[in-house]
């Protein structure tokens, strides 16, 4: 039995428990940096397997490494699970953990004579737009040692290279000073009209940015009541564009539209976050090619050029790690539409029949790309060169 059939079999004989693992995650949603269950079921699963697993890595309670083998290719698969606020996993990390768990065990059959060893980094709070789990892993040493890096990620379509921008989220606090707002609102100052002079100068500036720039948020907190002159105010915003460098660009613009409206009120400004943004996507031509054969062979058609695709852009902290490591993070379609990501009827879908088969898709089709990543002498000598 060769590598390919033998880390299917193995695959084969998980896909129930990994079918459960993806339901129940998606059962008990858990925000950012809070999935301790989810963090747990899987170093669990690994643990089961015969993996090395260590958790809580680099003083991150809901991250963890989990190895196999001793090959002399060292694969990453990431592996995500945490939610989103309100609407669950309306992003489908519960089949993002799934699949990643698929794949490292299909490989642990086959490693050491394949040439490989298997890190799964558990890579907490993806969602949080800001210093988030892969920037943190990355800053703190967990990636040292690791040659490629790989996710699959569920979305209404498959796409082998998609569209992936640099982003930045960040909260705006204002400061005024309350007041009765009928009695004395000339011994006031407005912190919501603070928000708003800022909101409508977002909303002039469009029109001089760059059209694949975003800029987009909302209010936190408004104020206490309708009859005190608002005295603290909130909003979260996230600004996103093609390149860090563009976005840094765009940072200085939608500052200064917010500290406008500071100024216009003569309320005080504070930024907090932002600091620590999430890179655009450099995939690798070379990996992402093997793994839409391997997909392909599986019966996956690939939408990367199909009009509707070319429109598509979201962000992601992966995108920190492809420029450290060659990278994928293909797409992998779990036949939703006209449901899209980050809607509640997407995170119904997460845990249909086409989403369990996605599951198994993505992890086979993961499994075997790293099996071919050991055995192309040329592309397994650019990598091991590369660390």
């Amino acid at each position: 039995m060769d590598s390919k059939q033998a880390a299917r079999e193995r695959l084969k004989q998980s896909r129930d428990s990994l079918v459960a693992l993806s339901h129940r995650i998606h059962a008990h949603p858990e925000l950012g940096f809070e999935e301790q269950q989810a963090c747990g079921w899987l170093a669990e699963m690994f643990s089961d397997a015969g993996f090395s697993v260590n958790t809580g890595i680099c003083d991150l309670p809901t991250a963890f490494s989990a190895r196999f083998g001793s090959g002399p290719l060292n694969i990453g698969i990431m592996a995500e699970y945490d939610s989103l606020p309100g609407v669950g996993h309306a992003c489908g990390h519960n089949l993002i953990a799934a699949m990643s768990a698929g794949a490292a065990l299909a490989l642990a059959k086959v490693a050491d004579d394949a040439g490989i060893t298997i890190t799964v980094i558990g890579t907490p709070a993806e969602e949080v737009g800001n210093a988030s789990g892969k920037i943190l892993l990355l800053e703190r040493g967990a990636y040292q040692g690791i040659h490629a890096a790989m996710m699959v990620h569920p979305a209404p379509m498959d796409m082998a290279l998609p569209h992936f921008i640099a982003a930045s989220m960040f909260d705006v606090h204002y400061t005024g000073k309350e007041a009765h707002a009928a009695a004395y609102p000339e011994l006031g100052i407005n912190a919501a009209d603070a928000l708003t002079v800022a909101q409508t100068s977002i909303g002039l500036l469009r029109q001089h940015i760059r059209a694949s720039d975003r800029v987009h948020g909302i209010c936190t907190h408004g104020g206490e009541a309708a009859n005190i002159v608002p005295a603290h105010t909130s909003a979260r915003y996230m600004i996103r564009s093609e390149t860090l460098d563009e976005l840094d660009d765009l940072r200085v613009k939608v500052r200064h539209c917010f500290e406008a409206g500071a100024l216009a009120t003569g309320s005080k400004l504070e930024i907090r976050g932002g600091d620590k943004p999430y890179a655009e996507v450099v995939h690798d031509a070379r990996l992402a090619s093997i793994y839409r054969r391997n997909a392909e062979s599986l019966g996956r058609k690939f939408a990367d050029s199909d009009p509707g695709a070319a429109r598509f852009s979201a962000s992601t902290d992966m995108g920190n790690v492809s420029k450290v490591l060659p990278s994928i993070h293909p797409l992998i379609g779990i036949d939703c539409l006209p449901a899209v990501n980050h809607q509640p009827e997407f995170t119904a879908h997460c845990v249909t029949a086409a989403a369990d088969q996605a599951l198994w898709d993505g992890a086979l089709s993961m499994a075997w790309t790293a099996i071919d990543m050991a055995a192309d002498k040329d592309l397994s000598s650019r990598l091991l060169s590369m660390k």
